[in-house]
């Protein structure tokens, strides 16, 4: 802690010179967009009062309209004007329904359907007569309005000069998510806000924030009060490093209000994110079991975790209660949130207490389950290796087919972990790939959606520097730099057939917070890592370039500067 304040206190801030003349906007952004041309020989200037027209009765569009207008002021300040409905507006956002179209004509192999990348898209026209952001639907106006304000000088300006030039863009991936820890470290709602501000600007549209786990529950549950009131507390944190179990013995704790949880939704959805929910289960449950010990299947006690790893500890597969506490928890969370994923975790969760258990191992009997040691799924990039369809991985399984189950009547979809694949994959699973990519490239050869997220690409909770002393102290581990995170390619095309790299819905990049306890920290660990990751959710593998992101990240470091955000100075 004490090595992370000293650090945060060396970063500065970025002198922004102030410009007296017209300053040049530039194209040149991140994530670089689709199709870019430019004429150079040619300008339409942005001046003072210049009016936004947009559709008045199209309360999304207002709403962009009214986001484009405060941007500009932020961060060139420039004061625009709203003009409901004026279509002589120098400054047009416009819906229009052929634009889908015409990137359908450029990538042929993209459907028009409503979970293609194709409903995101844009183009933007810069030409004497002014600018004009047209999109298939709002969310591509957005999209367009957040490349624009990308593409201006960050400064004070009297005037800025606009290069004629015709964008069109899409996202390559339906699914741009990024994950928040809040179970180990709790932030608070204005820090996820800020969060989502962050992710907006990088076109990110999924926020999947991690509510439990051993180390705290963070979601109110109405129905089960004491839920969040005493799960959220550990009586102490482990602060040693490595295995040293060196503690603080400062109780913690911070839980969401659901009021809270649908306050995030608003603000994300104005955003154009989606919130996924998670709650990990029937591992990393140590909050849950604290105040029902009789889900366990030794009945306890069983104090919050106040140390990091993997707890033996789970909920007891054998046990009725087991089911209808589930099914309370993620009833209500289904109440809150109307993202249509749902995580239910299902990562490493041992067996140890279930192979021990006498109701662990009725409930074997009863389903009928039996071991198939012979098979067995491995990660290529990480720990916890699988010991392939046992009984009791089985037992997992029957238990994720329950909750998807009760989900699907719910009209959601369900999202697991990789391990998820050891007992089975249920009929509707969406599979995200942690431990390397053999766990996603397994889900897809079966049929199922898949997220990539494998922990040597996508894991930001881990060092960005070579040097341990040029960052914070985060994880003793291996290195998770910017060029890292670029170079992944999430679709394989000599492991999967045309068909099944169908089945990647996209990427992820994940921050957990074991390691990372301040608001500083985790944005430190996540800019600029989040310029590479967004690329590669955005861009065609034949688009990217590091040399070209490189070259390109200091002007979009420079809104880094102007909205305050602590970023890592140095890339590699």
């Amino acid at each position: 802690m004490k090595n992370c304040s000293i650090f945060f206190s060396l970063l500065f801030m970025a002198t922004i010179p102030l410009a007296t003349h017209a300053q040049r906007a530039s194209y040149q952004i991140i994530p670089l967009p689709k199709e870019i041309r430019t004429d150079t020989t040619q300008v339409f200037t942005l001046c003072e009062g210049m009016g936004i027209g947009y559709d008045a009765n199209n309360q999304e569009v207002a709403r962009n309209a009214e986001f484009l207008c405060k941007w500009v002021e932020l961060q060139t300040g420039l004061k625009l004007s709203l003009s409901p409905n004026d279509k002589k507006a120098p400054i047009q956002l416009v819906t229009e329904p052929q634009t889908a179209k015409k990137s359908k004509k450029v990538y042929k192999q993209e459907s028009l359907d409503e979970d293609s990348p194709l409903q995101e898209a844009y183009t933007i026209t810069v030409n004497k007569k002014g600018i004009v952001l047209a999109a298939h639907k709002p969310v591509g106006l957005f999209r367009a309005a957040q490349t624009l304000r990308k593409a201006l000088p960050v400064g004070t300006h009297s005037s800025i000069e606009l290069p004629f030039v015709s964008i069109t863009d899409h996202p390559r991936f339906i699914y741009r998510g990024v994950l928040l820890d809040c179970s180990r470290h709790f932030f608070s709602v204005d820090v996820i806000k800020q969060f989502l501000d962050v992710l907006a600007l990088h076109g990110c549209n999924q926020f999947h924030w991690h509510f439990t786990d051993d180390q705290g529950w963070r979601f109110e549950v109405k129905s089960l009060p004491r839920l969040a009131l005493e799960g959220s507390v550990r009586e102490k944190t482990v602060i040693g490093p490595g295995n040293m179990r060196i503690y603080d013995n400062i109780p913690y704790g911070g839980s969401y209000s659901q009021e809270d949880c649908r306050d995030i939704v608003r603000y994300a959805a104005e955003r154009y994110i989606n919130v996924v929910p998670e709650i990990d289960m029937p591992g990393h449950m140590m909050g849950a079991l604290h105040v029902f010990p009789n889900l366990g299947c030794t009945g306890g006690p069983y104090p919050v975790a106040p140390h990091w790893g993997v707890m033996r500890d789970v909920l007891c597969g054998g046990n009725p209660e087991t089911l209808d506490f589930l099914k309370t928890v993620f009833g209500e969370l289904c109440d809150v949130f109307p993202s249509k994923f749902i995580h239910i975790g299902g990562d490493e969760c041992p067996k140890e207490r279930w192979q021990k258990c006498e109701k662990c191992q009725a409930k074997i009997k009863e389903l009928g389950l039996t071991n198939e040691l012979h098979v067995k799924v491995d990660g290529d990039g990480g720990r916890g290796s699988q010991d392939g369809r046992s009984a009791e991985n089985k037992l997992q399984a029957y238990l994720n087919h329950e909750i998807e189950q009760f989900l699907a009547s719910r009209g959601r979809s369900l999202i697991g972990w990789d391990e998820i694949l050891a007992g089975g994959l249920t009929e509707n699973a969406i599979v995200m790939s942690w431990r390397g990519t053999k766990g996603g490239i397994a889900a897809a050869r079966q049929k199922h959606r898949v997220i990539m997220s494998p922990n040597v690409f996508a894991y930001i909770d881990h060092p960005q520097l070579k040097d341990y002393g040029k960052q914070p102290r985060t994880t003793d581990s291996y290195q998770v730099s910017c060029s890292k995170i670029y170079s992944f390619e999430p679709v394989i095309p000599e492991e999967l057939t045309d068909e099944e790299q169908k089945c990647i819905l996209g990427v992820q990049a994940n921050l957990w917070s074991e390691h990372v306890a301040f608001p500083e920290h985790a944005f430190y660990q996540l800019l600029p890592r989040l310029g590479a990751m967004c690329e590669v959710q955005w861009c065609r593998s034949e688009q990217k370039d590091f040399e070209s992101f490189k070259a390109r990240l200091p002007q979009l470091e420079k809104l880094y500067d102007k909205f305050g955000y602590i970023y890592c100075h140095q890339v590699e």
